[in-house]
Order: structure tokens, then sequence, then C-alpha cells
């Protein structure tokens, strides 16, 4: 009675808690630096265990992923609850979007995370769910609030920010940090109607978007085939 969990576990359970902890540190530096796809006898060798050891606590790529990720995207989903209320729908869109494209630069396993489809992640389902619901509620607003042009669908924009979001590490290696910013601002602006957007003389009345939008399923299969590949197998 009154022993901590830590002064009366075993030497064994001791250590096989340390490992883990051990392996979720290390996958989360690995995955940060090298994406979803990383080798994971990096992560072990990293992590100073075997292979054995890694399978042991994970036996697939999708149980590491969804324990490195579980609580890692707490500040982004938090940030959409609070900008679904917003005054302004335009405004708590353009900072939410801000927000995930920050998240997108900073680490290319989020980036991979939230941009593409990877089976049997719990995390990755409850963020593209929260992610869907918070642009479709802000886009929604925005069209009545007439700040988002009438013919945007939600699989639009998720579409072209999944399109987006996988080219910020790339754009990032080979300028800086905030690069994502320019590309960003055009895309927002392309949302706008045309009496949003400024112009030197009246624009003319706006062209419907061309072809049907994607469905939610096709945006789905359009995710799966971004990839990563490799991690939705290992």
């Amino acid at each position: 009675m009154g022993g901590g969990v830590g002064r009366g576990a075993s030497p064994v359970r001791r250590d096989a808690r340390r490992n883990r902890e051990l392996l979720v540190v290390a996958a989360h530096e690995v995955f940060a630096e090298q994406g979803l796809e990383a080798p994971l006898d990096v992560i072990a060798r990293r992590a100073g265990v075997g292979n054995a050891t890694l399978y042991r606590h994970f036996p697939s790529r999708a149980a590491l992923i969804d324990a490195v990720f579980h609580d890692q995207l707490a500040g982004t989903m938090a940030v959409g609850d609070r900008v679904r209320d917003a005054p302004d729908a335009w405004a708590g869109l353009v900072e939410y979007l801000g927000t995930v494209f920050d998240t997108l630069a900073a680490d290319r396993g989020t980036n991979d995370l939230m941009t593409t489809h990877v089976p049997g992640v719990g995390v990755l389902e409850d963020v593209h769910e929260h992610n869907r619901r918070t642009i479709e509620l802000l886009l929604r607003r925005g069209r009545e609030e007439g700040t988002v042009r009438a013919d945007v669908t939600t699989e639009d924009v998720l579409f072209v920010l999944a399109a987006l979001g996988r080219a910020v590490p790339a754009l990032t290696a080979v300028t800086t940090t905030d690069a994502w910013r320019r590309p960003l601002t055009l895309l927002l602006d392309g949302l706008r109607p045309p009496a949003s957007t400024a112009t030197p003389s009246p624009s003319p009345s706006q062209p419907s978007l061309p072809a049907p939008a994607l469905t939610a399923d096709q945006l789905a299969d359009v995710l799966a085939e971004l990839g990563p590949h490799r991690a939705a197998r290992g």
C-alpha cells in the first residue's frame, strides 16, 4: 500500500516501460526528420534497442505512428475548435490554415500524417475528421458572410491543401521556414469572390469552377495515392 507504480513495478516491467518511451521519442525525432516512411530499424538504433524490442511494443508501423502522434496535434485541433466560433469566418480560416501550415513546415512526420492516408492509424482518422469539420464550418459561414465564393466545396479546399502541404518540406528545405506563406496567400485569394478581391477596376463576373467537385470518397482515394505507401505496409 502507498507504493507508486514505479516503485512497485518489477525491473522487467520498468525496463519495458523505459524502452517503450525511448522508442516513442526516437520515432518522433526520426519521423520529423525523414517522414513516416523512415526505416523502423533506424528508429530502433536511435532508441538503443533491437528490432525485436520495437516490434514487441509496436507490432506495426501504424501502431507506432499512432503512439507518437496521439497527442502531437492537440494544439492544432484546439485552434480549430476556437476559430470555428470566430466572429469573422474569413479571419478564422486564415488563422487556422496558417497554424496548420506552420506545423507542416516544422515536422515531416506531421506533414505526412495530415496530408496523406495511412490505414490503421486512429489519430489520423481523428485529425482528418476534425480538420474536415473545421474547414467545412468556416467555408459555410464564409459563404453566408459573402467572403468565400459560392461554388467552392470542402473537398476542393482539402485537396488543394493536401497537395500544397506535400510540397512544404521541399519548399522550406531550399528557401525559408515560412516560404509557404506565399503560395498559401495565393490559394486563399482564389477562395474569395470577386467583390472581396482588391482590383484596380471592377472585376467581371467570376466564372464557375470547371469540372465536377471531388466527392468525399474520391478525396480519400487521392490522399491514399499521395502516400506514404511504405508506411501503410510496414
